[in-house]
């Protein structure tokens, strides 16, 4: 955000928070509202690690709470108002063009020479051309009219979230597009590493913490990303909330940071706003190999199966995995795919290069009608609700839409459902514990599973239900394993797949469950019987 918007976006989200609480404490009196804060800020730290750096907000709130006990009504006033401050101070971001400028044009060069220079082979077979990202890093779709209407209106971008690097991976997408900066939350533990923190912290990012469970918390949140769309702060957002830990296309999206798209679009309508409009952009990352994948599946596994997995270090926070990433994309020819879905209206409404909504028959329509209380725009908070809920289900059915399918999605998701073909007596802990009966599977089977989900498929793209990278659309399952396999021995520090002579070994259960559950929601199960 820039310096000239930060303070009054604070002032503005302090004021409206405070001011909603104070009208309505017959309610929910302002001691409840405190209190709950107090409660819950208390029990994060005392389940955190007892730090010199802790301590003084650990004292903060022994203090709070023994105000809180005395206080008058003007002072539990003032109390919120202080809370309020210190939560959106806590998460309001920065841009700094100088910094943005640097990052943008300095960064992927040395990225690139540092990538090349890992891999010797890459250095001396391209010198002095080294292959670079922008050459596997595919954006396509719908751009041309995500640039016009970012200067018609403040797009929402919703991308799908698989790993941490979505948000540096779009980012540079953007910039490719010659489109600004976006605004977007990160996890606060991100800021965490000093240079990282700082490039983010003038790149446009915000600091979400989700431990931080507190109601005014996630109230002065929502305000806060409300106001900086009302500002004309492209935005993005993951309504998954978190990365997606299975590996599968998001299916339950967490609406409420999506909501405040209609509260920013509602505030623009009613003060006039010269661009009121807010567009709603899907976005699909379609990575071959996912940086974090190992971690991730061990902790949606750990997650649904209890105490049978143990979760470990994230690879993200690991600089050398992400440049053994990074470098192995280059040396595989990887490619990663970004891909902008069609743009809606905050009513799941499709919308064209001139910004106007189309309902599902096709027929233009004025959505500021949907908006009307008493022949006027104004807020209604259970009709706004199903609003949101309406546009979350028309992005997931964009996501599955544009879902790119990948040769390691495609082998993963034959192998494993042959493995439970083969096991149906096990249940999913057992077949990944165990890999199943058979220690191999036979290739001819495989390859004739194979063949009937690619037709499948590309009956399913022919349809418009999803896509399938060019790359493999018109090869042979003998080329599309050749390539899951190479991938699949690349990166992961464990070998997902192995072939021995007329058999494939399963070699790692859990990566190919993970990668397996790309091609989820397509019925695609039913071609494994044959």
């Amino acid at each position: 955000m820039k310096a000239e918007h930060k303070e009054a976006v604070i002032s503005e989200v302090i004021r409206r928070i405070t001011v909603e609480k104070i009208q309505n404490a017959d309610k929910i009196p302002l001691e409840t509202i405190i209190a709950d804060t107090i409660y819950h800020e208390r029990k994060r730290l005392e389940n955190g690690k007892t730090t010199k750096k802790a301590m003084p907000a650990i004292l903060y709130w022994k203090k709070m709470n023994k105000r809180l006990i005395h206080a008058s009504e003007a002072e539990k006033q003032a109390m919120l108002q202080e809370l309020s401050q210190n939560f959106v101070r806590e998460i309001i971001g920065n841009f700094n063009p100088k910094v943005y400028q640097f990052a943008t044009k300095a960064l992927p060069i040395l990225l690139n020479i540092l990538l090349n220079a890992m891999s010797p082979r890459i250095f001396s077979s391209h010198f002095p051309h080294w292959p670079e990202l922008s050459d596997r890093l595919l954006v396509q779709g719908e751009i041309q009219l995500l640039q016009q209407l970012a200067q018609l209106g403040t797009v929402i971008l919703v991308p799908t979230h698989s790993s941490h690097m979505d948000s540096i991976v779009v980012g540079w997408a953007l910039h490719r597009l010659g489109l600004p900066a976006f605004t977007y939350g990160a996890a606060i533990s991100l800021f965490k590493n000093r240079l990282i923190g700082y490039f983010m912290g003038n790149l446009g990012a915000y600091r979400v913490d989700r431990q931080k469970t507190a109601v005014l918390y996630k109230e002065i949140l929502k305000e806060y990303t409300t106001g900086m769309l009302e500002y004309g702060y492209h935005t993005l957002f993951f309504p998954g909330g978190t990365r997606s830990r299975s590996g599968a296309i998001e299916t339950h999206l967490k609406l409420g940071l999506l909501g405040s798209g209609l509260r920013a679009y509602i505030n623009n309508l009613i003060a006039n706003n010269p661009k009121p409009n807010i567009f709603v952009v899907p976005c699909t990352i379609s990575y071959q190999l996912v940086l974090e994948a190992e971690h991730l599946i061990q902790d949606e596994l750990k997650s649904t199966g209890k105490s049978q997995y143990i979760s470990e270090d994230d690879e993200f926070s690991q600089i050398r995995r992400i440049l053994n990433f990074l470098a192995g994309i280059l040396r595989l020819d990887s490619r990663l795919y970004v891909h902008f879905c069609p743009a809606m209206d905050l009513f799941g409404n499709l919308v064209n290069e001139q910004g106007m909504s189309f309902d599902h028959r096709g027929r233009p329509v004025d959505i500021t009608r949907y908006l009307l209380v008493s022949q006027k725009i104004a807020p209604n908070i259970q009709r706004d609700m199903q609003y949101t809920r309406e546009l979350g289900e028309e992005i997931q059915k964009s996501y599955l839409k544009n879902n790119v399918v990948m040769s390691t999605h495609l082998a993963a998701f034959v192998v494993h459902e042959l493995l439970k073909k083969h096991n149906p007596e096990m249940d999913l802990y057992r077949l990944l514990r165990t890999g199943g009966k058979e220690e191999t599977l036979a290739i001819h089977e495989v390859y004739e599973a194979s063949e009937r989900v690619l037709s499948k498929l590309k009956k399913l793209e022919s349809s418009g239900q999803i896509r399938i990278d060019p790359h493999i659309r018109d090869a042979s399952v003998d080329q599309i394993f050749d390539e899951a396999l190479r991938h699949f021995r690349a990166y992961h520090t464990k070998e997902i797949l192995v072939r021995q002579g007329d058999r494939l070994d399963p070699n790692d259960c859990n990566l190919l469950y993970y990668y397996h559950n790309r091609l989820l929601n397509y019925e695609l199960e039913k071609e494994i019987e044959g």
